[in-house]
């Protein structure tokens, strides 16, 4: 199973950046999606997931209205749009899948994990 993300960078506060996460070795239209990061020196915290078919979607309190996460099932792909990137935004972001019901924030119950994706945002 390969998790690859892509799409971080360098951006000024206020700008915007799309992270892509493409998925092989899984069913990837049955596996829940979600997007964490780690920040230096902090945990890994939830940021936003989607369920399987694209119908429900959750974010942590911290980027909502201003990230929204999709997916593509035909291409194996998720994807993370931020917009309104501030500097507490930095920090190396991660896609991870995983089989889950209910409770979708919780990185332990996710199974697959890519590298990451280091962001960014200067002030």
């Amino acid at each position: 199973v390969q998790l690859a993300e892509s799409g971080g960078g360098l951006v000024q506060t206020g700008e915007s950046l799309r992270l892509s996460c493409v998925v092989s070795g899984i069913t990837f239209s049955t596996y829940v999606m979600g997007w964490f990061r780690q920040a230096p020196g902090k945990e890994r915290e939830f940021v936003s997931a989607i369920n399987w078919s694209g119908v429900y979607t959750y974010y942590a309190d911290s980027v909502k209205g201003r990230f929204t996460i999709s997916r593509d099932n035909a291409k194996s792909t998720v994807y993370l749009q931020m917009n309104t990137l501030n500097p507490e935004d930095t920090a190396v972001y991660y896609c991870a899948s995983g089989r889950i019901y209910g409770d979708y924030t919780g990185a332990e119950k996710y199974s697959y994990w890519g590298q990451g994706t280091q962001v960014t945002v200067s002030s």
